[in-house]
């Protein structure tokens, strides 16, 4: 056969009828078209070519098998296409769905020949999906399964007897099984619980292509709906009906060829039917479409925000279609009830709708003005569909002076300020296409995705969260989960200045630069547009500006250190930007990922908010002093350790073995726990383990009192992490007379405090046995790479740089999460004698930015050039090994 000729009829009967097996020319006949097929995707052939070639020469091979094998039995059977081979689409390694149409009654003598023709099929190497059924078990099976009903709907017969395929389709119409109201109202039933399974949402790391919300699925849905009401096989049908406009035809049509070279190239590059977009795959197939590296945005963002605009596209056109098909036809005979709402717009059975279908023409502000009412109105339950088609083609309309426009700029901050119904309005806005139009920064970002594992959403989907979290403080209903944070929202002055800073607080990410920085310019410009006062503009750009600063002072630096409280508390300058800063701070951390907020990071933010509010209070000229809060410290910590029976001298010969720096990084309640627990504990129970299950830390508090060994840290968390637990943060306190206060902050790997019994006691018997033999080398953490970080290659880098409150170092280590981790940072300090004080730990998906306070042998801070070039090429060979 020639090399690029995808089949040839002739040659291939030719050859059949010669002396050549003819399971050998099967097969060789499949794997020539398969490379054929290949190697025009590589060349950038019409994907509609390649889906509709591969099942075109799937038709010619099995009707020629089915016409061999069956012989005298062939037009006593039908042989039948459905599902997506139905439809006439296979992707190179789909399933071939067959179903073996049979008359009723016993035909014993077919079987065998059916066998024969199944088995021959499996050894050509095909994934076969098969059923035999009679018209009769058709119907009885498709009434009973709304998926089997569908199926046979988009049958196709290849081979046998016709009267049997069309009897078949007979009693599976309509008519018969499943009319258009039942079959709709499943069909709509089952895609909400396939949606749930994907959380509701298309923007997915790994997004599943074909049974995603916006994915393949949905555009067959469209059709299914559809074709059981008109009869028609194909979308263009519908555009003939008037069901879809030519535009929204267009889009379908240029969405599922873009989703339908995405799945073909996957099954290429897996080898093997797979409709997950996996990390393993995106990075080639960007590669394959011709993307390439930018300066702001890597070719793997630039390809998957396209793939996220346009499940995007797609999902709206799903839900619009669908719903205006409920209006128009299967609601069209039921009585409407019509409420005016005002001149141009209306409430059609509980639906807003235009009044004319020249309103947004006439009224270009009518299209913000839409929102504005869907937020004021409670008791609507969403837009009528007719009225989404005319939002989407009247969106040219929103230009430079439409922006301009009074009206418009006062309609959308009069829906910032309402009451409720911001965040649906918002988001309906931004899937319809309006929100970037009218903002057109916001525009930018949307689909824009960041290639890792730390943001799980699109910079836009992410904004949206981070402005429906604030709302959430604001409903009584939600009070319970955030306190604090509904207790302030009552405080501000002004909540529409949050939700602006919230819309742009990430505005303009993937540009290059600092997002912060140009994300204030834009916030300002759009505050001086929108009339907000000069004070109102200042805030919201110190919102952006800033909004990574407390997770960052939380997460980063010592805020037990009172120096640390006190730059910041300047930093912030009073308590109404404290308020807003710490109700956007919590809202945008809780948006990033569903599991990166945890109660350790709750406490840190709490922990920072109260501290620097006393600060505040205290006022910016009289700053907190170490020396009296060591003082307070003592004082209260000695109180309540007397409570509990403990003589005053042995306090003091415990405390006088222990630095100031002792009293200030610990907690009043953490001082009295340790003091009480080493006074009395007997003087061989080395080395002292104590364990709190629940702790303002937000963690499981993992304290160790033992004789300070070099190692100890590599040998401490090597252990930890092989039991699967995350630390957090460590604190690493040395006394004057050789011992060691270690303290762990430790999560379990779903981010929980440890909290089962047995899981206590099996961590203080590990650590036990471990620590006891300290002279024995960590082992080695044996537990497995998760397969999306193997896909994350983070080169390590190792900074250091003074602490300007303290006589320490810092050192800061950048690199790939990975199993072992700490242990090999604690084995490189170890061998270059460096000791450890404290440690903030930070994993950001893939990404790990660890904080590490040390100091040299001498517990002073590391000055010598070669010892620190030393400790990081230490740490890269270990993390690198």
């Amino acid at each position: 056969m020639e090399k690029d000729v995808l089949f040839d009829g002739s040659a291939f009967d030719a050859a059949l009828a010669d002396t050549t097996p003819a399971l050998t020319l099967f097969r060789n006949t499949l794997r020539h078209a398969q490379a054929v097929l290949a190697r025009r995707f590589e060349r950038g052939a019409p994907i509609v070519q390649l889906v509709r070639g591969r099942a075109w020469v799937m038709d010619q091979l099995l009707a020629r098998a089915w016409h061999r094998i069956m012989g005298k039995y062939e037009q006593q059977a039908a042989l039948v296409a459905v599902g997506g081979y139905g439809r006439g689409e296979l992707h190179p390694h789909s399933d071939v769905d067959l179903m073996v149409l049979l008359p009723g009654g016993e035909l014993p003598a077919l079987h065998p020949a059916l066998e024969c023709f199944l088995l021959f099929l499996w050894d050509m190497g095909l994934e076969v999906g098969h059923s035999v059924r009679t018209v009769e078990d058709c119907e009885r099976e498709g009434q009973a399964d709304i998926t089997v009903a569908t199926n046979l709907m988009e049958s196709r017969l290849l081979g046998g007897d016709a009267s049997l395929y069309y009897a078949m389709r007979q009693v599976v119409g309509p008519d018969r099984i499943w009319p258009v109201r039942d079959f709709f109202a499943a069909k709509w039933q089952e895609q909400i619980a396939r949606h749930h399974k994907f959380h509701d949402t298309a923007y997915n790391l790994e997004p599943n292509i074909k049974e995603g919300p916006g994915g393949l699925r949905d555009i067959q849905m469209i059709g299914w709906v559809a074709k059981r009401h008109f009869g028609g096989q194909t979308l263009d049908d519908l555009v003939g009906h008037g069901f879809l406009s030519p535009a929204e035809y267009r889009a379908l049509i240029e969405g599922q060829n873009f989703l339908w070279r995405i799945r073909f190239g996957l099954h290429l590059l897996a080898r093997r039917r797979e409709d997950r977009l996996l990390f393993d795959h995106q990075r080639a197939l960007a590669r394959q479409f011709g993307y390439k590296d930018e300066n702001a945005t890597l070719a793997v963002e630039q390809f998957m925000k396209r793939y996220y605009r346009t499940v995007m596209e797609l999902g709206q056109l799903n839900e619009m279609l669908l719903q205006l098909f409920q209006e128009k036809i299967l609601l069209a005979d039921e009585p409407a009830q019509i409420v005016p709402i005002n001149r141009r717009f209306q409430a059609r059975n509980g639906f807003l709708e235009v009044s004319s279908d020249l309103v947004f023409r006439r009224q270009p502000f009518a299209l913000l003005e839409l929102f504005l009412l869907l937020a004021q109105h409670e008791h609507l339950k969403g837009i009528r569909a007719e009225t989404i088609r005319l939002i989407r083609s009247h969106l040219h309309l929103i230009d430079d002076d439409f922006r301009a426009d009074l009206r418009c700029r006062s309609l959308f901050m009069e829906l910032l300020r309402q009451p409720r119904g911001v965040h649906t309005a918002l988001r309906h806005m931004n899937r319809f296409g309006l929100l970037g139009a009218y903002l057109p920064a916001f525009g930018r970002i949307v689909g824009q995705m960041q290639h890792d594992l730390f943001h799980v959403y699109t910079v836009d989907e992410h904004t949206l969260f981070v402005l429906r979290n604030v709302r959430r403080y604001a409903y009584p209903q939600y009070r319970a989960e955030f306190p604090l944070c509904a207790e302030l929202m009552d405080q501000i002055p002004k909540r529409e200045v949050l939700y602006v800073a919230a819309l742009f607080h990430d505005i303009a990410k993937g540009r290059g630069g600092d997002h912060s920085e140009l994300g204030a310019e834009e916030v300002v410009a759009f505050c001086r547009n929108h009339q907000l006062s000069d004070y109102d503009t200042r805030l919201a750009a110190w919102l952006v500006r800033n909004h990574l600063l407390m997770s960052g002072t939380a997460q980063r630096q010592d805020i037990s250190d009172p120096d640390v409280l006190n730059a910041f508390a300047a930093t912030v300058g009073d308590r109404v930007h404290l308020d807003y800063l710490y109700l956007l701070t919590l809202a945008d951390i809780r948006a990033t990922s569903p599991t990166l907020w945890n109660s350790w990071k709750a406490t840190l933010l709490n922990t920072l908010y109260n501290s620097t509010r006393n600060a505040l209070r205290r006022g910016l000229t009289n700053p907190i002093d170490a020396d009296e809060l060591i003082a307070e410290t003592k004082e209260e910590a000695r109180r309540r350790v007397r409570d509990r029976a403990v003589s005053a001298e042995a306090i003091d010969a415990l405390w006088s073995r222990l630095d100031d720096d002792y009293f200030l990084r610990y907690t009043i309640d953490a001082i009295a726990w340790h003091t009480e627990a080493i006074i009395a504990a007997p003087a061989d129970a080395q080395p002292l383990i104590l364990i709190r299950q629940q702790t303002q830390h937000g963690g499981t508090e993992l304290f160790i009192y033992t004789p300070r060994r070099d190692n100890l840290f590599a040998l401490t968390t090597s252990t930890l992490d092989q039991m699967g637990l995350t630390i957090t943060d460590a604190r690493i306190m040395p006394s004057r007379d050789g011992y060691t206060l270690d303290t762990y902050i430790v999560l379990e790997e779903d981010g929980a405090p440890v909290s089962e019994a047995w899981r206590i006691q099996e961590l203080e018997s590990t650590l036990r046995s471990v620590l006891a033999h300290p002279d024995t080398p960590p082992q080695k953490v044996e537990r497995r790479l998760p397969r999306q970080l193997r896909h994350f290659t983070i080169p390590t880098q190792v900074t250091f740089q003074p602490d300007p409150y303290n006589d320490r170092t810092v050192m800061e280590v950048v690199s790939s999460d990975r199993p072992g981790l700490l242990s090999q940072i604690g084995k490189a300090m170890m061998e270059c004698g460096v000791r450890l004080q404290n440690a903030k730990i930070a994993t950001l998906g893939a990404r790990v930015e660890d904080i590490f306070f040390v100091t040299d042998a001498a517990n002073q801070p590391l000055r010598d050039a070669a010892q620190m070039e030393n400790l990081r090429q230490r740490i890269t060979e270990l993390l690198t090994a």
